[in-house]
């Protein structure tokens, strides 16, 4: 179903499982041989749960503290995260970029909310031309409020200088989006880059 129609002039999008694959598991098959013992680790000691402290804004530092004091036989396992977190971000969502790139080309306006790790962020954002094209880009580690709290869409509306009635929202997660379409933006749940296209298209965005 295609979109209600509204005019759109700024885009705004996440960026993992929208731009990027993302995943710790990626970084662990690299280094953990057994595949029992990586569920397990996984499972248990570098868990999605931990990960998202860091997007809350805890430093690695006292991430890394916290996990080790609960697995001190893990320590080198846990401390190999952070320096080689970029290993843990395979490659780009096939056909993602390019829509930035084509959203680019015809000078829309590009931001984008993400939940990240501040540190990881750092190390991560310069590997990525893509990100030339943003005008702004909201990280959640560095304002220590992540999505999807309202506070983080009103910070980047503000910041960004845009007007919600005016915005499109991308994201995976439906609460996400969800979010966003309170403080009056319009919203797109992620799917896969034909879907986006298809909406793009329909908000009048991109050319089909």
């Amino acid at each position: 179903m295609a979109p209600v129609a509204r005019h759109i002039e700024a885009v705004v999008f996440d960026v993992g499982h929208v731009l990027f694959d993302w995943h710790p598991r990626h970084l662990y098959l690299r280094l953990i041989d057994d595949p029992d013992r990586l569920e397990w680790f996984l499972a248990n000691v570098v868990t999605l749960e931990w990960h998202f402290q860091h997007d809350a804004g805890m430093s690695v530092a006292e991430a890394n503290k916290r996990l080790i004091a609960l697995y001190p036989e893990e320590r080198a396992l846990i401390e190999a995260y952070a320096p080689r977190f970029n290993e843990t971000v395979p490659g780009p969502i096939p056909g993602s970029l390019e829509l930035v790139d084509a959203l680019a080309a015809r000078d829309v306006p590009l931001y984008a909310i993400t939940n990240f790790g501040a540190e990881f962020w750092a190390g991560f954002r310069p590997t990525q031309k893509i990100f030339d094209h943003f005008r702004d880009i909201v990280v959640s580690g560095v304002e220590r409020m992540v999505k999807p709290d309202p506070a983080i869409f009103r910070l980047a509306v503000e910041r960004f200088g845009i007007d919600p009635a005016t915005s499109l929202f991308i994201d995976d997660r439906a609460d996400n989006v969800a979010a966003a379409r309170a403080v009056g933006m319009a919203g797109h749940v992620f799917r896969d880059a034909p879907a986006l296209k298809t909406a793009l298209i329909d908000y009048g965005l991109l050319q089909g």
